[in-house]
C-alpha cells in the first residue's frame, strides 16, 4: 500500500461525489470504491483507507495530479471558522464536513470541461466529453487519459462535431488548443489578468474564466457569478433571486470554498 497522508477533516466519498453524480467520467473514473485516472500512461487507483488515501502507483509524477484531484489545495479551517458567522454557511459546513472540491489538474482539460458544459445540462456535458475523451484520448486500464492540447490541435471541426460538439463548440474548442497562449503560465499571473487573457479567446467567456480559476487554480476569491446551478442555490439557501455577482462579496475572502459548498449542498442536502 501506497498512503498518502491527508490534512484533517476530509471525506472521500463526499469530495468525489462530482465524479458519479452526473454520470461516468470517463476522465477521472470511479471504479468498484476507487478513483482511477490516467497519469504519464500509466492509471493511478485512488482508495480511501485509515489515515488518508492509498495511491497505486504514488511516485513525483502521480502525487500532484492526485493532490489536485483530492482538492487538497483547499485549507478548510479557516474557511470553517468564517462559516460560524454565517448561519447557511455554518448548515452547510455541517452537513458535508470534508468536504474538498476536486480540481481539474491540467489548465487545457478545465477549459474545454468548461466548454462542454455551457448553456447544457451536466448530464449531457459529460456525455459529450466521454465521446471526447474516447475518441482523442488514450486508454488506461478502466480510465481514458484526458486528450492532450496537441492531439486535438491536430484535429478537424468534423471530428468534433461527430463526438458531440456543436459546430461553434468545436471551433470553441479548437481555438484554445490551437491559441498561442501558454496555460500553464497562467498560474503566474493575477485573477483579473488571467480573466482578460482567457477571455480574449474565442468561446471563452467570463463563466468559463471564473470556472477555470476556481476548479483548475483554487484562487479563494473566485466566484462564478453567472453559473445558473449557483444562482439557484443561492436561491435555495438564502433567499436571494437573480444576478448573484454582488452577493458574493459577503462571502469574502472564500467565494471560491462557498460556491462549492453551496453547489453540492443542492444536491446533496436539499430534496430534489
Amino acid at each position: 500500500m501506497a498512503l498518502l497522508a491527508l490534512p484533517e477533516p476530509y471525506d472521500f466519498e463526499l469530495s468525489t461525489e462530482r465524479f458519479r453524480v452526473f454520470g461516468p467520467d470517463l476522465g477521472n473514473l470511479w471504479h468498484e470504491g476507487g478513483l482511477h485516472r490516467v497519469v504519464d500512461g500509466r492509471e493511478v487507483r485512488i482508495e480511501a483507507v485509515s489515515g488518508g488515501v492509498d495511491v497505486e502507483p504514488l511516485d513525483a509524477e502521480t502525487e500532484p495530479v492526485v493532490r489536485s484531484l483530492l482538492g487538497l489545495a483547499f485549507e478548510l479551517d479557516p474557511f470553517y471558522s468564517f462559516a460560524e458567522s454565517d448561519p447557511v454557511l455554518a448548515r452547510l459546513v455541517g452537513g458535508l464536513a470534508g468536504l474538498r472540491p476536486p480540481l481539474a489538474p491540467d489548465p487545457f482539460e478545465s477549459l474545454v470541461t468548461s466548454i462542454s458544459a455551457q448553456q447544457v445540462s451536466l448530464f449531457a456535458a459529460f456525455a459529450v466529453r466521454n465521446r471526447f475523451v474516447e475518441r482523442f484520448g488514450d486508454r488506461g486500464v478502466h480510465a481514458y487519459a484526458f486528450p492532450t492540447r496537441e492531439r486535438v490541435a491536430s484535429a478537424s471541426p468534423d471530428e468534433l462535431r461527430r463526438v458531440g460538439f456543436s459546430t461553434r463548440k468545436g471551433e470553441y474548442v479548437l481555438g484554445v488548443a490551437r491559441a498561442d497562449l501558454d496555460l500553464h503560465a497562467l498560474a503566474d499571473l493575477p485573477d483579473d489578468e488571467i480573466r482578460a487573457r482567457l477571455t480574449a479567446l474565442p468561446g471563452i467567456g467570463e463563466w468559463t474564466a471564473d470556472w477555470f480559476l476556481a476548479r483548475h487554480l483554487a484562487r479563494p476569491r473566485a466566484w462564478p457569478a453567472g453559473d445558473l446551478g449557483l444562482r439557484k442555490a443561492v436561491s435555495a439557501f438564502y433567499g436571494v433571486d437573480g444576478d448573484v455577482r454582488g452577493f458574493g462579496r459577503r462571502l469574502a475572502p472564500f467565494e471560491n470554498l462557498s460556491a462549492h459548498y453551496l453547489l453540492t449542498g443542492l444536491r446533496v442536502m436539499l430534496p430534489a
